[in-house]
């Protein structure tokens, strides 16, 4: 699963936890403004597969949706029932995995250590969500990716805020997924507008920093 999959979009995954089937259109929409691409309806909302199914038509491939807090095979077999394409996951349990990969949807398991990072690619996952990414901070993530192999990518979520984007960046973060900070029901479409515009940019403003540093680096050399 690339979090940046359509062209120009911002790396970053979207969280609507909580988000309701009446507000997903909009708060979607002010999201989608943003240039936020790519938007998860965890499991834990009301009627969430109710809400993956308006998205998944309202934006007609213009978006990648999907569900999380995907925790078992039913779980999947529901998601993808309802138009979904992204199955992202709190843990890394091998079943989900396969089934979602099995299924040609795009699959984006938890992990916290080595073991867990191995174990899901084992099982087929290319992408990787490191969470809660706070707790572990981007040292751990600058050692996962060393022993990792080539090509696998580590989405940083939790905890994050658009004042870390850089320094997760910088430690090999692929992208980010944004739940709290980013939405939370009792939020207007507004302020949530508003949030997402600035995180999309934190992330280009420390990605153009970034390249541009890396060039001069190598131009030194």
């Amino acid at each position: 699963m690339r979090p940046d999959a359509l062209a120009g979009a911002a790396p970053i995954v979207a969280i609507l936890r909580g988000v309701t089937p009446e507000r997903c259109r909009t708060v979607a929409d002010a999201i989608h403004a943003a240039g936020i691409r790519t938007i998860e309806v965890p499991l834990n909302s009301p009627r969430p597969f109710d809400s993956v199914e308006i998205l998944r038509a309202h934006f007609a491939g213009d978006c990648l949706i999907g569900a999380g807090t995907v925790l078992t095979v039913e779980d999947v077999l529901r998601t993808e029932a309802a138009g979904g394409r992204i199955i992202v996951a709190p843990n890394c349990n091998a079943e989900v995995i396969r089934s979602a990969l099995q299924r040609g949807l795009d699959v984006l398991p938890g992990i916290a250590t080595a073991t867990e990072a191995f174990a899901a690619i084992e099982a087929g996952a290319t992408s990787l969500k490191l969470f809660p990414a706070a707790t572990y901070g981007p040292r751990h993530l600058k050692a996962l990716g060393a022993v990792l192999p080539a090509g696998v990518r580590i989405v940083a979520v939790g905890g994050i805020g658009a004042s870390d984007v850089r320094e997760w960046l910088e430690a090999g973060a692929a992208g980010f997924g944004f739940g709290s900070e980013l939405f939370h029901p009792e939020m207007t479409e507004m302020e949530v507008g508003t949030r997402a515009r600035l995180l999309v940019s934190a992330c280009r403003e420390a990605q153009r920093s970034l390249t541009g540093h890396r060039t001069e680096m190598g131009q030194r050399q």
